[in-house]
Protein backbone atom coordinates (compact mmCIF):
# COMPACT_ATOMS: atom_id res chain seq x y z
CA UNK A 1 0.00 0.00 0.00
CA UNK A 2 1.44 3.47 -0.70
CA UNK A 3 0.67 6.96 0.94
CA UNK A 4 -0.62 8.13 -1.81
CA UNK A 5 -4.18 6.55 -1.07
CA UNK A 6 -4.16 8.58 2.67
CA UNK A 7 -6.57 10.19 4.02
CA UNK A 8 -6.61 11.19 7.84
CA UNK A 9 -8.80 9.59 9.91
CA UNK A 10 -11.30 11.26 12.23
CA UNK A 11 -10.14 13.84 14.85
CA UNK A 12 -8.83 12.22 18.19
CA UNK A 13 -10.09 12.62 21.29
CA UNK A 14 -7.80 15.57 22.78
CA UNK A 15 -7.43 17.94 25.87
CA UNK A 16 -5.15 20.32 27.35
CA UNK A 17 -3.49 21.04 30.61
CA UNK A 18 -1.57 23.72 31.85
CA UNK A 19 1.47 22.58 33.92
CA UNK A 20 2.80 25.94 35.44
CA UNK A 21 4.66 27.57 32.57
CA UNK A 22 4.47 24.80 29.88
CA UNK A 23 1.12 22.93 28.48
CA UNK A 24 0.52 19.34 27.79
CA UNK A 25 -1.33 17.90 24.72
CA UNK A 26 -3.88 14.85 26.25
CA UNK A 27 -4.30 12.65 22.49
CA UNK A 28 -6.69 10.12 23.13
CA UNK A 29 -6.93 7.27 20.71
CA UNK A 30 -8.16 3.57 20.77
CA UNK A 31 -6.51 0.83 18.62
CA UNK A 32 -7.93 -2.71 17.65
CA UNK A 33 -4.52 -4.22 18.90
CA UNK A 34 -3.28 -5.55 22.20
CA UNK A 35 -1.32 -3.48 24.36
CA UNK A 36 2.07 -5.75 24.02
CA UNK A 37 2.07 -5.23 20.04
CA UNK A 38 1.34 -1.44 20.20
CA UNK A 39 4.63 -1.36 23.32
CA UNK A 40 6.61 -2.85 20.46
CA UNK A 41 5.28 -0.19 17.35
CA UNK A 42 6.14 2.43 20.52
CA UNK A 43 9.72 0.91 21.79
CA UNK A 44 11.56 -0.86 19.28
CA UNK A 45 13.75 1.03 16.76
CA UNK A 46 12.57 -0.68 13.47
CA UNK A 47 9.12 -0.21 14.51
CA UNK A 48 9.51 3.25 15.72
CA UNK A 49 11.16 4.49 12.36
CA UNK A 50 8.46 3.66 10.31
CA UNK A 51 5.88 5.95 11.54
CA UNK A 52 7.37 8.47 14.13
CA UNK A 53 9.00 11.58 13.28
CA UNK A 54 12.68 9.75 14.82
CA UNK A 55 14.22 7.05 15.23
CA UNK A 56 15.99 5.87 18.29
CA UNK A 57 19.53 4.20 19.08
CA UNK A 58 18.11 1.40 21.68
CA UNK A 59 15.16 -0.16 22.64
CA UNK A 60 13.38 2.03 24.51
CA UNK A 61 12.12 -0.33 27.41
CA UNK A 62 14.50 0.12 29.94
CA UNK A 63 15.15 3.86 31.68
CA UNK A 64 18.12 5.70 30.70
CA UNK A 65 20.07 7.82 28.47
CA UNK A 66 19.09 7.21 24.76
CA UNK A 67 19.42 9.05 21.41
CA UNK A 68 16.95 9.94 19.16
CA UNK A 69 17.52 10.96 15.94
CA UNK A 70 14.83 13.33 14.19
CA UNK A 71 14.28 11.57 10.09
CA UNK A 72 11.35 14.47 10.12
CA UNK A 73 13.32 16.87 7.26
CA UNK A 74 16.01 16.52 5.21
CA UNK A 75 18.93 16.52 7.76
CA UNK A 76 18.55 14.00 10.37
CA UNK A 77 19.29 15.76 13.65
CA UNK A 78 20.41 13.99 16.70
CA UNK A 79 18.98 14.78 20.35
CA UNK A 80 19.99 13.04 23.74
CA UNK A 81 16.89 12.07 25.38
CA UNK A 82 16.37 9.82 28.58
CA UNK A 83 13.82 7.15 28.92
CA UNK A 84 12.33 8.44 32.55
CA UNK A 85 9.97 5.52 33.34
CA UNK A 86 9.26 2.16 30.99
CA UNK A 87 7.06 -0.03 32.70
CA UNK A 88 5.82 -2.91 29.83
CA UNK A 89 3.77 -2.52 28.30
CA UNK A 90 1.50 0.15 29.94
CA UNK A 91 3.48 3.30 30.38
CA UNK A 92 6.48 4.51 28.93
CA UNK A 93 8.18 8.37 29.52
CA UNK A 94 11.00 10.41 28.41
CA UNK A 95 12.60 13.84 26.98
CA UNK A 96 12.11 14.74 23.53
CA UNK A 97 14.22 17.66 23.57
CA UNK A 98 12.50 19.75 25.89
CA UNK A 99 9.66 18.15 25.32
CA UNK A 100 8.78 15.04 27.70
CA UNK A 101 6.33 12.33 26.17
CA UNK A 102 4.47 10.30 28.10
CA UNK A 103 2.53 6.75 26.53
CA UNK A 104 -0.25 5.36 28.68
CA UNK A 105 -1.12 1.91 27.15
CA UNK A 106 -4.43 0.73 28.43
CA UNK A 107 -6.07 -2.88 27.48
CA UNK A 108 -9.89 -2.71 26.50
CA UNK A 109 -12.09 -5.53 25.34
CA UNK A 110 -10.75 -5.22 21.67
CA UNK A 111 -7.35 -3.84 21.82
CA UNK A 112 -5.78 -0.56 23.31
CA UNK A 113 -6.85 2.97 24.52
CA UNK A 114 -3.67 4.71 23.44
CA UNK A 115 -3.49 8.24 25.57
CA UNK A 116 -0.04 10.06 24.78
CA UNK A 117 0.44 13.26 27.25
CA UNK A 118 2.85 15.52 25.21
CA UNK A 119 4.25 18.46 27.31
CA UNK A 120 5.65 21.41 24.86
CA UNK A 121 6.55 25.23 26.02
CA UNK A 122 3.86 27.31 24.40
CA UNK A 123 0.22 26.93 24.35
CA UNK A 124 -0.07 27.33 20.35
CA UNK A 125 1.94 24.55 19.50
CA UNK A 126 -0.78 22.27 20.85
CA UNK A 127 -2.79 22.20 17.96
CA UNK A 128 0.51 21.96 15.70
CA UNK A 129 1.73 18.47 17.61
CA UNK A 130 -1.97 17.10 17.67
CA UNK A 131 -2.00 17.19 13.65
CA UNK A 132 1.80 15.72 13.54
CA UNK A 133 0.67 12.85 16.17
CA UNK A 134 -2.74 12.52 14.43
CA UNK A 135 -0.62 11.84 10.96
CA UNK A 136 1.95 9.76 12.92
CA UNK A 137 -0.40 7.42 14.73
CA UNK A 138 -2.77 6.56 11.30
CA UNK A 139 0.78 5.13 9.90
CA UNK A 140 1.15 3.30 12.71
CA UNK A 141 -2.08 1.72 12.54
CA UNK A 142 -1.23 0.79 9.06
CA UNK A 143 2.02 -1.23 10.27
CA UNK A 144 -0.20 -2.49 13.08
CA UNK A 145 -2.66 -3.89 10.60
CA UNK A 146 0.12 -5.36 8.49
CA UNK A 147 -0.13 -2.87 6.05
CA UNK A 148 1.83 -0.63 6.18
CA UNK A 149 2.67 2.95 4.01
CA UNK A 150 5.51 5.10 4.37
CA UNK A 151 5.93 7.27 6.66
CA UNK A 152 4.21 10.62 6.53
CA UNK A 153 6.15 13.57 8.37
CA UNK A 154 8.00 16.65 8.78
CA UNK A 155 6.99 18.75 5.85
CA UNK A 156 5.48 16.23 3.98
CA UNK A 157 2.72 15.67 5.77
CA UNK A 158 1.84 19.00 4.69
CA UNK A 159 0.32 16.95 1.42
CA UNK A 160 -1.73 14.61 3.52
CA UNK A 161 -4.00 17.12 5.27
CA UNK A 162 -1.34 18.08 8.31
CA UNK A 163 -2.71 21.86 7.50
CA UNK A 164 -6.58 21.18 8.16
CA UNK A 165 -6.11 18.66 11.03
CA UNK A 166 -3.87 21.67 12.59
CA UNK A 167 -6.80 24.02 11.80
CA UNK A 168 -9.62 22.00 13.32
CA UNK A 169 -7.23 21.32 16.32
CA UNK A 170 -6.69 24.82 16.58
CA UNK A 171 -10.35 25.76 17.00
CA UNK A 172 -10.97 22.89 19.08
CA UNK A 173 -8.26 24.04 21.70
CA UNK A 174 -9.51 28.19 21.09
CA UNK A 175 -6.01 29.33 19.91
CA UNK A 176 -5.15 31.13 16.69
CA UNK A 177 -3.70 28.65 13.95
CA UNK A 178 -0.21 30.19 13.56
CA UNK A 179 0.62 27.28 10.89
CA UNK A 180 3.99 25.39 10.14
CA UNK A 181 6.30 25.33 13.12
CA UNK A 182 9.13 27.27 12.74
CA UNK A 183 11.58 23.97 11.70
CA UNK A 184 9.43 23.50 8.80
CA UNK A 185 9.27 26.72 6.76
CA UNK A 186 11.11 27.15 4.12
CA UNK A 187 10.85 31.09 4.22
CA UNK A 188 6.94 30.96 3.16
CA UNK A 189 4.02 30.31 4.83
CA UNK A 190 2.45 26.88 4.04
CA UNK A 191 -0.66 27.22 5.75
Amino acid sequence: MTSDAYRPSPLAQVGSEATEDRWTLVFVRDLRHPPEKVWRALTEPGRLSAWAPYTADRDLSEAGGVTLTMIDDEKPQDMVAEVVRADPPRLLEYTFGTDLLRWELAATGDGTRLTLRHTVQDRDMLPKVAAGWHICLDVAEKLLEGQPIPPIRGAAAVDFGWSELNDQYAQRFGVPNTGLPDHLKDGDETS
